[in-house]
């Protein structure tokens, strides 16, 4: 009877991978916009509504004073309304998120040149010199790096396995990049939505604040009538697009550096894709 021989396959042979999940807390994600909208408040009522910037001040006006008769022209931002710690609320979140992900996205990037990084890994794997390209992938220090190591451990450990064949090999090199990319990429998104969302939201806050200005203001037409209401109503408008310029200014913010945020991501991930493309395709060509 002819003896039949198991089959080796690459999940049976394959260790278990050196990608490790990294954990990281978010705890900016809740605590920022809480903090920012207190900060929001603050920055309104105390510092914009402090009663040496009114001629006629409220100083019994508890949470909202309706102070009368601002000193200067930023003051005037005041009397905008309840909408206008909102306002200033979402700006700062747009600044710390913009800090945020500035600080995240510069440590992704790492040192040097994506392009001339791959190159540097290129030339050593053609040399099948992998320690030297592992090596290189400490210097950078970036997702790319880190990506382009994972691989190339399991790249080192497939050049001494002797149970797989070369197609069974590429694939399991491919996997551990695959797994390391699903890490890192997680991080580079993370918070993202908090400026695409604001890039929308802040402009319909001071729209709304806009309006309800201008009611307020028509309301005062309405009821007084005569030239001193006529006056009344231009100051209330002038007051309420206040709203409108908070607004459109935080959303213009936003979406600029939601956009630049994401094409630096764009260039990191296709530095991650071409790694990943260098490994399989040196592997398969000199350890056929």
């Amino acid at each position: 009877m002819a003896e039949t021989r198991p089959v080796a396959t690459a999940t049976a042979a394959k260790s278990s991978t050196s990608v490790q999940p990294k954990k990281r807390s978010n705890a900016i994600s809740w605590v920022a916009p809480v903090v920012c909208i207190i900060a929001g408040y603050v920055i309104w009522r105390f510092l914009l509504g402090d009663p040496n910037n009114f001629t006629q001040p409220d100083p019994a006006g508890g949470f909202w004073p309706h102070h009368k008769g601002p000193k200067g022209g930023l003051v005037r931002m005041y009397e905008g309304g309840i909408i206008v710690p909102l306002l200033i609320a979402t700006f700062l979140v747009v600044i710390t998120f913009v800090i945020e992900r500035l600080m995240t996205i510069l440590k992704a990037t790492g040192t040097g040149n994506i392009a001339e990084f791959i190159r540097k890994v290129q030339y050593h794997l053609a040399n099948k010199n992998v320690d030297q390209a592992i090596s290189e992938c400490d210097r950078q220090k970036g997702s790319v790096g880190n990506v382009m190591k994972a691989g190339l451990r399991k790249y080192k450990e497939m050049i001494s396995n002797t149970e797989l064949d070369t197609e069974q090999k590429v694939l399991a090199i491919q996997k551990e990049v695959e797994e390391a990319t699903a890490l890192e990429l997680p991080m580079l998104e993370k918070n993202l939505v908090f400026l695409s969302t604001i890039a929308s939201v802040a402009t319909l806050l001071g729209l709304l604040g806009t309006v309800l200005g201008m009611i307020t203001s028509f309301a005062a037409l309405a009821s007084d009538g005569g030239g001193g209401a006529a006056a009344e109503l231009s100051r209330g408008i002038s007051e309420a697009l206040y709203n409108t310029a908070l607004g459109i200014g935080t959303s213009a913010i936003a979406i600029i550096m939601y956009n630049i945020f994401t094409t630096k991501i764009d260039s990191i991930t296709y530095g991650i894709d071409e790694s990943g493309f260098t490994l399989t395709q040196s592997f398969a060509s000199l350890y056929k």
